[in-house]
Formats: C-alpha cells, sequence, structure tokens
C-alpha cells in the first residue's frame, strides 16, 4: 500500500496524456495564492505607475488617483487569469519553459486587462455622443471607440510599467516558476 505522500504526488503532477479537464483542474490557483497574489501584484503595478509618473515629474496631476486606481485593478483581476493560463501553458514543463509562459502571461493579462478597463472607461466617456445603443451606428461606434481606447493605452499606457513593472514581472516570473511545486515534473 502507497504512502499518503506518494498518491498526493501522482495527484499533483498531471501526466501529459491525461485528459484536458485534469490539466484545467490541476491549473486552478488555490484561493490563498490568488487572493494575496492579486493584492500583491496589483499593489506592484499601481506602485508602477506612479514610480514612472513621479520621475516625469507628473505626480501631482489631478487624475492621480484614478491612474492609480486604474493600475491596481488591472493587476487585480490580471493575475488569477494569467496564473491559471502560465499554469496550463507550463505543466509538466522545464523551469525555462514555466519562466516563459509566466512571463507571457503575466504580461499579456496585466495589460490587456489594464487596457479593457481603461477602453471601459474611455467608452463610458464617450457614449454620450454616441447612436442609440443596438442600432448598427452604435455597433461601428462602440467597436471602434473601444479599439482606438485600446490603441491609445498601448501608446501611452504601457510606458508606465516602466521600469518598476519589469522588473517585477521578470522577478514574479522566476519565482514562479521554480517555486510552483505543483508544476514541477
Amino acid at each position: 500500500m502507497e504512502g499518503k505522500a506518494a498518491v498526493r504526488a501522482k495527484v499533483l503532477v498531471a501526466a501529459p496524456d491525461r485528459p484536458k479537464r485534469f490539466r484545467l483542474a490541476h491549473s486552478v490557483p488555490s484561493l490563498r495564492e490568488a487572493i494575496l497574489g492579486a493584492l500583491c501584484w496589483g499593489f506592484a503595478m499601481a506602485l508602477s505607475a506612479w514610480l514612472a509618473l513621479w520621475w516625469r515629474e507628473n505626480d501631482a496631476t489631478f487624475h492621480l488617483k484614478s491612474i492609480l486606481a486604474l493600475y491596481a485593478w488591472g493587476g487585480l483581476i490580471a493575475w488569477p487569469l494569467s496564473l491559471f493560463a502560465a499554469r496550463c501553458l507550463s505543466q509538466n514543463r522545464p523551469v525555462e519553459t514555466r519562466f516563459s509562459a509566466f512571463f507571457l502571461c503575466l504580461t499579456a493579462g496585466t495589460i490587456g486587462t489594464t487596457a479593457f478597463l481603461f477602453a471601459l472607461d474611455y467608452r463610458a466617456f464617450y457614449a454620450q455622443w454616441h447612436a442609440t445603443t443596438g442600432t448598427p451606428t452604435w455597433m461601428f461606434q462602440f467597436a471602434f471607440t473601444s479599439l482606438a481606447a485600446f490603441y491609445q493605452f498601448l501608446v501611452l499606457g504601457v510606458r508606465l510599467y516602466l521600469p518598476l513593472g519589469a522588473v517585477a514581472l521578470v522577478a514574479t516570473s522566476l519565482l514562479l516558476a521554480r517555486s510552483d511545486a505543483r508544476q514541477r515534473r
């Protein structure tokens, strides 16, 4: 009869030939790591935005609280989604592959989520001049206003992640790749 530790090790290490549902279930972060990680990641992204503004001497801007809240919420929401995606992509892979997966997923997830939140705010502002909801004109206005907001965030907003956000990204990706016991072979 096998010991509890041996059984637990077999359950936690997903075999490559297992069905996708096991792979997906195995990738879901625990509630503790989702909440604590999201809080830390959101704080790091807000701190990164503040530091970038401070270095450019724009920290006295009238909208500082809104900007910091946008970056904090973007990081907060992106963390569990990015963690799940990276674990799905990197199961039973070497450390280098896990690092790449965490780096890619955290980058895309954080920028994408924050850009989405920016687009919602952007859209809410310009909605007052748009056509009646549900009409073909409104659909075009909705699509192109959202695309313009995404583009504007990519051009103007991503630089607030530098340099502190990039350092946090590399450090976090390295830490997750090396210490994620559920992903080890």
